[in-house]
């Protein structure tokens, strides 16, 4: 395993993440891996030198991060890990409960603390983006929370790059903690934080820290064929939604053409790709197997020619302002 700064920290972390979207309660969703199927994927993963996990309370109403409490503590200590989680997506019914303010994000972070079984997560995130909300409160929120102990770090996720900058801005010029890293889609056929965010947090040293590397398995197989699709394929419909544009499947036939050069697979090309961007510190991988987590293994070995690269990179095709996706 490789490892590198956490942006402009002294954390390391290692240069794939496990995202643990695909933990949780199949009653969220049919494709998830409940406790006992997650667990030798979450050992692999340790065992591999994985340190970076990343999950969020709304990923199976919290029970994705109930399996992590449950599992992870039985692996390893908590200082040899990087724990990250999320808030902001609805967690009750009442209307407080979900979005930014400072009554939500310490019950989120409380409520999250408890299912982790810890007494405290090394980066806490924004996840879903409200143009609307006081960012000055925001910013005094997480400020408070780091004094508090409770998270290392703040991050933000899926959010335009105004907000990213502003939020830096009102840090820093009150002297509060600051956003340490971003969470981004970003693989070869969704490059749409090229424009303005990556080049941001590169000025800035924030940790870039991409999910979808794969673009939920799209990348990974031919998708023309239905023999291919899995059961998320066949209930998650933001792939078919986001990812069946005829530039995409270019660039599925570009990432082949590369892994036939190297002997490896399209998906392994693709999160090879991700992780070698300039700026990118740790793609999150969404494995749902053993078998998956080995593979990943073998993109930090793969070494992407000049000629690769630039097959990929002329398939891609630019997504308009205000498309689909994040």
């Amino acid at each position: 395993m490789e490892f590198t700064r956490f942006g402009r920290t002294n954390m390391m972390v290692s240069r794939i993440g496990l995202g643990a979207m695909s933990f949780g309660d199949k009653s969220w969703r049919p494709w998830v891996l409940e406790q006992e199927e997650a667990k030798p994927v979450i050992r692999k993963a340790l065992e591999s030198g994985i340190n970076l996990i990343d999950t969020c309370d709304f990923y199976s109403a919290g029970a994705s991060e109930t399996i992590l409490g449950n599992v992870l503590w039985e692996q390893v200590k908590r200082d040899e890990v990087v724990l990250a989680t999320k808030a902001g997506n609805p967690m009750s019914k009442h209307v407080n409960g979900r979005g930014f303010s400072r009554k939500h994000l310490f019950d989120a972070l409380d409520a999250s603390l408890r299912r982790l079984k810890t007494d405290h997560v090394d980066l806490f995130q924004t996840h879903i983006w409200d143009p609307t909300i006081d960012l000055q409160e925001l910013v005094d929120t997480f400020d408070a929370i780091v004094h508090s102990g409770k998270a290392l770090y703040v991050g933000t996720a899926q959010v335009p790059a105004w907000s990213l900058v502003r939020g830096i801005s009102l840090a820093e010029s009150r002297h509060k903690a600051a956003f340490r890293s971003l969470q981004c889609e970003y693989n070869p056929a969704h490059r749409e934080a090229e424009r303005e965010l990556i080049p941001f947090c590169r000025d800035q040293e924030l940790a870039v820290i991409p999910f979808g590397p794969l673009a939920r398995g799209f990348l990974a197989v031919d998708k023309r064929l239905e023999a291919d699709w899995t059961d998320r394929d066949r209930t998650d419909d933001y792939t078919r939604k986001h990812y069946f544009r005829t530039g995409d499947f270019a660039v599925f036939d570009a990432l082949a053409v590369v892994a036939q050069r190297h002997g490896t697979t399209p998906g392994v090309v693709s999160l090879a790709w991700t992780i070698r961007q300039p700026g990118v510190t740790a793609p999150l991988m969404g494995v749902e197997t053993v078998a998956q987590v080995e593979a990943s293994l073998g993109a930090l070995d793969l070494k992407l020619t000049d000629e690769d690269h630039s097959l990929i990179e002329a398939a891609y095709v630019p997504r308009p302002l205000k498309a689909g996706g994040h």
